[in-house]
């Protein structure tokens, strides 16, 4: 998706006009739902900067420029490109990062991460050069147009507002290999800027180069199961980009720390679906295990563990593959710092008491800080789906204190899953009354979102999907028992919708690879077999626990099946209190429901047995945000992204 495009001479006339920077926040609004003030000021400040580099003749009149292209597979967004022809006739593309910057400072012993303000406070983000580096690497990944026609990227970024010191942070001997690729211009290089683009673009394209970017086909994002083999190979098999970067050379950074001094670690990092907690755990995983560090990774789950088990066995002894991938509840009779990291993805599942009867141990998250030199919690609350989940990041720091560790807790916001719709996930979050959010009912549509009549349809259409890769999957709320005479028989079935004819079997329990077996599209995985996995599509079917009522969401637990262990408890803690028993029980179901509508990487179908909930996404889906405009300094911003306070990616300046 690209927000702006013009030649040359078009842009020039904007920028002229003072009309630029409206001209992207018109289309932002129709495309996205919203900016920030502070956004729009930056293109204000930027495109004059530009303006500069690009007036002469030496850069002709009909090239490309494009501002504020979202990188593929996630939701980052380039500021600046222009594409071309070089002297030879060659396609090239110039991706410019734009920063407001106006100090730094370098951070050691850290790869490629500077130090700077960001958000009226002071930050660790990745340098400029990585940024752009980075965008450029995933442009080449995943557009197979890009590849497929060889057309050259060439990144750089530019600090317009940043006046070099006489020992300049930015260009410090740690980041030569990032400025190499991508070389950094500041203030008062304008010309130096202008020789590099005029450089690679020397004629126009015709637009072609930017049509192949925007509408060039996009390969889908490697899924973790997939490429899991390679990373243990030590193949870079993903991008890391921002704060992703930043979280996993802190976590290198408090593992060498916790080897070298006797004081515990703990990292605490909070991420929404698809913000990649599961691929910087494994990234991880293999680096720390690379410097001869006794590492496991932990899962409450167990069906990441037996997918990742299963494409591993070719490659890795069984016994060795058994080591590196634990379950959440093996730790209660460990020895202090008996292992030097623990790494526990989805650590919102942790849960206190650990065994089949839930009768050994003390709790999950105290036994894991009490067995690693450092431990790594990677959690979203907001994916709780059982009573017994209890993993908290309160909790964590309690226990942490206990054992006088030191805590650093940080926050992955870059969205890979869901096609890099935030919009999606922030207007999910919306309708399901899990958080109100700032924007909108709606979204960007490059994610393919349905919402279906009948189910045999949906079936129909996952199952085409599926044919394409063996990656697209129906699941279901657990509404409908699991039938102890089917559970190996897929010719009895669990979920029957009699007014459409439909029915299908619950996953079977001879085998434990549910997510990755060609003949399981056949099947409806639950909550139990799919999180923590992730699919291209995937299909919903919500069941009578989740329903719209005279105007209101309501969620019943009432309506989940008695084979769900996931309420187990919910009745007696109904009468001993109702209230706190629902607030629990109905903050599981829409937590549910949402981890199964974010499964999907390109797209998500829904069926709803309730009509009336249907009608409510389908009108949510239609529904248009009411625009009030607002005078401020410098331009104009939307009230009510202001009134929500609504964060721009990193644009707020120096102080």
């Amino acid at each position: 998706m690209i927000i702006y495009e013009a030649t040359k001479e078009e842009f020039m006339n904007h920028v002229t006009e003072d009309s630029i920077a409206l001209r992207i926040h018109d289309v932002l609004v129709e495309k996205i739902g919203g900016t920030s003030a502070s956004e729009i000021n930056s293109w204000n400040n930027s495109m004059n900067y530009m303006y500069k580099v690009l007036n002469t003749t030496d850069i002709p009149d009909d090239i490309t420029i494009a501002i504020e292209y979202k990188v593929p597979a996630n939701s980052r967004r380039i500021d600046f490109i222009l594409t071309g022809l070089d002297a030879d006739n060659q396609s090239s593309v110039v991706i410019i990062e734009l920063k407001q910057w106006q100090n730094l400072s370098s951070v050691d012993k850290k790869d490629g991460i500077v130090q700077t303000y960001l958000g009226r406070r002071l930050r660790e983000t990745t340098h400029p050069s990585y940024q752009a580096w980075s965008y450029a690497k995933l442009i080449t990944e995943y557009n197979e147009s890009v590849r497929n026609e060889q057309i050259s990227i060439y990144p750089c970024a530019y600090l317009h507002n940043y006046v070099k010191p006489t020992q300049d942070p930015l260009t410090n001997e740690q980041y030569e290999k990032y400025v190499t690729e991508a070389p950094v211009f500041t203030k008062g290089d304008a010309l130096k800027l202008r020789s590099f683009i005029s450089l690679y673009i020397k004629k126009t394209d015709r637009k072609k180069l930017l049509y192949l970017i925007e509408h060039g086909k996009i390969k889908p994002s490697k899924s973790l199961q997939d490429a899991l083999v390679g990373m243990l190979a030590g193949n870079d098999e993903f991008t890391m980009i921002d704060e992703q970067k930043v979280v996993y050379e802190t976590a290198i950074q408090m593992a060498v720390e916790a080897q070298d001094s006797n004081k515990k670690q703990v990292l605490i990092v909070e991420g929404g679906p698809g913000t990649g907690k599961s691929v910087l755990g494994i990234n991880l995983l293999v680096e720390l295990t690379s410097r001869g560090l006794l590492c496991q990774y932990v899962t409450k789950n167990s069906a990441p563990r037996e997918v990742y088990t299963k494409k591993l066995q070719g490659n890795h002894k069984k016994s060795y593959i058994n080591n590196m991938f634990k379950g959440s509840g093996v730790y209660y009779e460990s020895l202090h710092n008996e292992l030097d990291v623990l790494i526990v993805d989805e650590a919102h599942r942790l849960n206190e008491k650990s065994g089949l009867f839930k009768n050994k141990g003390e709790n999950q998250m105290k036994e894991i800080i009490h067995a690693s030199k450092f431990s790594v919690f990677f959690i979203d609350e907001y994916q709780k789906i059982s009573i017994h989940d209890i993993g908290n990041k309160e909790q964590i720091k309690r226990f942490a204190t206990e054992y006088a560790a030191e805590v650093i807790e940080m926050e992955l916001e870059s969205q890979f899953r869901c096609n890099g719709s935030d919009g999606y996930l922030a207007w999910l979050d919306d309708v399901l009354g899990i958080r109100e959010t700032a924007n909108f009912d709606g979204f960007d549509f490059e994610y393919d979102f349905q919402i279906f009549d009948d189910p045999n349809e949906l079936r129909r259409q996952i199952i085409e999907k599926n044919q394409i890769d063996n990656k697209a999957r129906i699941v279901a709320g657990y509404c409908w028992d699991w039938k102890s005479n089917g559970k190996s028989n897929s010719d009895i079935h669990d979920i029957v919708i009699a007014e459409h004819n439909f029915n299908i079997s619950w996953n079977l329990d001879n085998t434990t690879t549910w997510a990755i077996d060609p003949e399981s599209v056949e099947q409806a995985g639950c909550i139990h077999t799919s999180q923590g996995l992730e699919f291209n599509y995937v299909g919903v079917i919500i069941g009578e626990d989740l329903r719209y009522v005279n105007g209101v969401l309501i969620t019943d637990p009432f309506k989940r099946a008695k084979t769900d262990k996931s309420l187990s408890g919910f009745k007696k803690m109904y009468k001993e209190d109702n209230d706190r028993a629902i607030g629990i029980a109905d903050q599981i179901i829409k937590n549910t429901y949402r981890t199964l509508m974010t499964r999907g990487q390109k797209g998500c179908y829904i069926y709803c047995v309730d009509p009336e909930l249907k009608a409510y996404l389908n009108q949510r889906m239609k529904k248009k945000q009411e625009l009030v405009y607002m005078p401020y300094t410098g331009g104009l911003l939307l009230a009510a992204e202001e009134a929500a306070g609504y964060q721009s990616k990193d644009y707020e300046g120096n102080e």
